[in-house]
Formats: structure tokens, C-alpha cells, sequence
């Protein structure tokens, strides 16, 4: 199969791969473990961690190794939530990570008000309407880096900035972004996940700033700081660090596929631009299909895509950045995105082409 969806995952890496099994078979202690075995593994914990606090340029006491990019959102908001002494107001968008509108549909639940500020057709938040949606019960605000629908690039320099002048706490989703472009921002807490870098599923860190008094979700819990419990999977951990330090994202590579793609789309077809463009995630629409449609008629193609982010794929309710943008629901149907590798070809966007315009004929027969 040409896999193209990427932005969902991606396969291990050689050196992740072999990282993983030799962890896993001569390092099998619990790193919380007092013995000798337990201690060879926290060492290569702590050597991981380095890794990655290095990657993010931030302080190492600060990372927290998690099982999942999912879950290390839904534990920084709530951490960073329930650390903040300013009120129980959060700003976030429309358009973010299921897992964070889970993380603020629980704080809503616990008596916070949450403010989702709509894409500009740019595929970019406002800044103006983010200055307004701040209060003086303004505790959290929290904006990914890039979607992982359209590969929009949010402006999160400006955010940081804004957040930092009225002592509001800053979390970035960084799950697309991560070791593909810089966060050039100081901010309270990040999200990171290794499966899409070339490391394993079951993985992921975030950073909190460990300046913050920050509250255990579930006082009792002893790992990783006592903010996450349960045995720490160091072949994992260590695995990610590998992906981390062999990770390249050839920029030009992608702008040139994505630019070959636009040139090659059949006349039925939109392809998502913004403001500021992950140019490998690439967000598209076909006039009349619906985006189930391509994706089942692609396969059959032997082609590999997605109608959006894994993680909504039981939604029936369209993209959340394709609505949050202003499209109707209808237009939202007829999204599908195609994401691209370091081992994506010209040759397989060839017979993408090829496979929509047999479906673009098909549609215009009936």
C-alpha cells in the first residue's frame, strides 16, 4: 500500500525498532526498583529524558514521560488548571486535539467556563479576539502548535507573549510540531508523542514548567513525580529518545510534494491553504464526494489516507478546524487529508492523481 497518513502515525524507525527490543530484553528492570537491574533502567530513563528536554530546550525536571499524546494533554490542562490561583476561565479554539476538548469538557463539568475562539479562513486564530476572550478569571490558555487536519501553523510566539503579560499559564499541543518546527515561545507546559516520529504507539512526554506548584490528579501515585502512576515502560521511553535524535524534517522535501499535489488535483478538488502551513499535513475537499467515499475508493486503490484525525474517525460531525474555519457541514463531509513521510514519492502522488480523477469521472457520469 502507498501510505500517505502520516499525520496519524508512523512506522518505526530501524534504530527505534532495535532500540526498543534491546531495552526490552536486557534492561527489564522497574526503574523504581532499589537493585541493580532497576537502576541500569532508570539510568536510561533519565538519559531519555535528557534527550528530550534537550529537543524542547527546556529544563529536564520538567518532562514527564506519558502513555499516549492523549493523555499527556488531558494531564497538562488539568494540571496547569487546577495550579492556577486566577480563576476558572480557559481559552482554547474550536478546532483542537479531541483530547483537549475532553480535558475541558471535565473542567466544565467542575465549574470552569472554556472559551473556543473560531479559525479565520486563514486556518489561524485571531489574536485580536484572543486578547478580548481574556478576563481576570483567565487561568489557562491553550492553542496547539499545528493542526493535525489542515497543518495550520498557529501563532503561538504572539499567544505566549499575550498570556505571559497578564499571568495567564500557556500549554501548547506540540503532538504534529514536535522535532519538525521549533517552538520558539516560553511557555508553562507542552505535549509531545513519539509514534509521529518514527518512534513507538504508547508513548509520549509532556513538559511542565517545574517552577509550578502543580496538585497530583491522583494523590498517591509515585511515578514520574507523582503525576502519573504506574510502572514506567523504559523499552518505550528509550525508543522515543532514539526517534528524537535521528529525526529529520526535510522541509523542502515536503513543499515540493505539496506543491506537485496542487498542481495535480483534479478540478473537483480544494486544497486547504493557511496563513502559516505544516506543508506535509495537507487538507482537501472534493466537490459532491463525500471524504468516507474518497478514503474507501483510494484504498481500493491501494492507497492509504484519512478523512481527518484517528481519534474522531467514529464522528459524523465533519472536521473540527474545517467548521471552525466557516465551512457548512456539507463542505465539511467532503474532507479528506492526505499526509506525507520522508519516504513519500512523486511517483505515489502520481497515482493519487490518477485515483481521483477515476472518481471525479465517475461522479460526473451519474
Amino acid at each position: 500500500m502507498i501510505y500517505l497518513d502520516y499525520a496519524a502515525t508512523t512506522p518505526m524507525t530501524e534504530k527505534a525498532l532495535a532500540a526498543y527490543c534491546e531495552v526490552a530484553k536486557r534492561y527489564y528492570g522497574n526503574s523504581a526498583s532499589l537493585h541493580d537491574l532497576g537502576g541500569q533502567s532508570q539510568y536510561f530513563v533519565e538519559q531519555a529524558r535528557k534527550v528530550i528536554a534537550q529537543a524542547l530546550h527546556v529544563n529536564k525536571d520538567g518532562v514527564i514521560f506519558t502513555g499516549s499524546g492523549t493523555e499527556g494533554n488531558i494531564l497538562a490542562i488539568l494540571s496547569l488548571a487546577l495550579a492556577s490561583n486566577k480563576g476558572k476561565h480557559i481559552i482554547s479554539s474550536q478546532a483542537e486535539h479531541t483530547s483537549v476538548h475532553a480535558a475541558l469538557n471535565t473542567l466544565e463539568k467542575m465549574g470552569y467556563c472554556i472559551t473556543k475562539l473560531a479559525l479565520q479562513q486563514d486556518g489561524c486564530i485571531d489574536i485580536e479576539q484572543l486578547r478580548a476572550a481574556i478576563c481576570e478569571d483567565t487561568a489557562v490558555i491553550t492553542i496547539q502548535h499545528v493542526n493535525s487536519e489542515i497543518g495550520a501553523i498557529q501563532p503561538i510566539e504572539k499567544i505566549a507573549q499575550i498570556a505571559k503579560r497578564n499571568d495567564i499559564f500557556t500549554h501548547v499541543d506540540c503532538v504534529q510540531s514536535f522535532c519538525k518546527l521549533p517552538l520558539r515561545a516560553e511557555v508553562d507546559a507542552i505535549t509531545t508523542s513519539a509514534h509521529k516520529i518514527g518512534g513507538p504507539k504508547g508513548c509520549g512526554a509532556i513538559y511542565i514548567n517545574p517552577k509550578l506548584r502543580v496538585p497530583s490528579l491522583v494523590p498517591g501515585v509515585t511515578h514520574e513525580k507523582g503525576l502519573r502512576g504506574g510502572t514506567v515502560d523504559t523499552p518505550s521511553i528509550v525508543a522515543f529518545a532514539t526517534a528524537v535524535e535521528e529525526y529529520h524534517y526535510e522541509r523542502g522535501h515536503y513543499e515540493k510534494l505539496r506543491q506537485f499535489l496542487k498542481e495535480s488535483l483534479p478540478k473537483s478538488c480544494e486544497l486547504i491553504e493557511s496563513k502559516d502551513q505544516l506543508p506535509n499535513i495537507c487538507g482537501v475537499m472534493m466537490e459532491k464526494v463525500e471524504g468516507q467515499y474518497v478514503l474507501l475508493k483510494l484504498n481500493e486503490a491501494g492507497i492509504g489516507i484519512s478523512t481527518g484525525s484517528a481519534c474522531d474517525i467514529h464522528s459524523d460531525s465533519g472536521t473540527k478546524a474545517i467548521l471552525s474555519m466557516g465551512y457548512s457541514m456539507a463542505a465539511a463531509r467532503q474532507f479528506f487529508r492526505i499526509s506525507f513521510g520522508e519516504c513519500t514519492t512523486l511517483d505515489s502522488l502520481q497515482k493519487v492523481q490518477q485515483a481521483l480523477l477515476t472518481i471525479e469521472k465517475a461522479v460526473h457520469a451519474l
